[in-house]
């Protein structure tokens, strides 16, 4: 008897090509579709996750996630901001969503043997690898997935390139073999932008920007959850050079602005690491950042040449300095 895969189809044509690669390789496939919220942006979701599954002809189930994303990933992307911390709600949806309610639907309810997402990623006896496409690889937003998750979990495009994805979604005449590739925050649309969805939340705050090495005023803002670490445009402040913003106090709705070399920095401390011991790692503070030597310490990172920009609510992920396979990660 064929394993039983659940993919989780977005519509898009990473999930749409995962699903049709493990048909190709014989197993049992259904397609599952988690609706997010209750708009017409998830209902589009789903009907392209649908489109997807009646080219490939398989079954195609919708679970609603509505209440677990709005918990888990919403109220935390709204609390983080009102803290004064840059959020990472696809770290938290991985865990919570994709490897939370949706695995426990597929293997409880669906009896899947298996779930199959099209992440760029790759596992070996449990651990994560880094995939074939250096530029696409997504170990910083699954390092906190469990191991018995990684047992159940396959990845098929992490032998791939993009656009040898793409190929294949054009060979197999799929149906979103023409899309754009999305790199918004998905309960985000636009014309909506982030600043727009927080103001929409929190109550105007008038507060003030102050130069972070003379303590001088220098202008004023309407709520500090409008600026992050490292933003240089937008602060409206006309200066002899150019500012960044280098701190953020929430509890006074003050946002510290400064000189670029302001924002490096060669030291963090991290709580809740999953790692003990002093060693050498490749780190790397966000996302989309070539991941950088540093020394770990248990909690401490110290960095071989200094890092820009390092935001609290961000994660820092470590990986192995020989193979790139995952070590850990934690919230800064």
């Amino acid at each position: 008897m064929n394993k039983k895969v659940a993919v989780a189809l977005s519509g898009g044509v990473d999930s749409a090509v995962t699903a049709k690669l493990l048909l190709e390789e014989g197993f049992e496939v259904v397609g599952l579709t988690g609706k997010m919220t209750c708009s017409d942006d998830f209902e589009t979701v789903v009907q392209n996750a649908k489109r997807v599954a009646d080219k490939l002809g398989i079954e195609h189930y919708v679970y609603d996630a509505t209440k677990e994303f709005g918990d888990k990933v919403i109220k935390y992307f709204e609390n983080s901001y009102a803290k004064a911390e840059t959020p990472n709600p696809c770290i938290m949806c991985n865990k919570y969503i994709k490897w939370g309610c949706l695995f426990d639907y597929a293997v409880n309810v669906l009896g899947a043997d298996y779930i199959a997402t099209g992440h760029y990623a790759n596992i070996k006896d449990g651990v994560l690898y880094p995939a074939s496409d250096e530029h696409k690889d997504q170990l910083y937003f699954l390092y906190m997935l469990d191991k018995d998750k990684l047992e159940k979990t396959l990845f098929p495009l992490s032998k791939y390139r993009k656009d040898e994805v793409r190929a294949l979604a054009e060979k197999y005449d799929l149906p979103p073999k023409s899309s754009k590739e999305s790199q918004d925050i998905c309960f985000i649309k636009a014309p909506m932008t982030t600043k727009k969805y927080l103001n929409n939340i929190f109550e105007p705050r008038k507060g003030d920007f102050v130069e972070k090495s003379t303590g001088k005023v220098l202008g004023h803002h309407d709520g500090f959850w409008q600026y992050t670490i490292g933003q240089r445009k937008g602060i409206g402040i006309a200066a002899p050079y150019p500012l960044y913003v280098i701190e953020i106090d929430s509890q006074t709705n003050t946002v510290f602005v400064g000189r670029q070399d302001e924002l490096f920095t060669k030291e963090l401390i991290l709580d809740n690491v999953n790692w003990s011991g002093e060693f050498e790692a490749l780190v790397k503070i966000r996302y989309n950042m070539k991941a950088v030597q540093a020394k770990v310490c248990d909690a401490k990172i110290t960095f071989e040449e200094p890092v820009s920009a390092v935001t609290k609510g961000q994660a820092c992920v470590l990986y192995d300095i020989n193979d790139g396979h995952l070590i850990g990660g934690a919230i800064i």
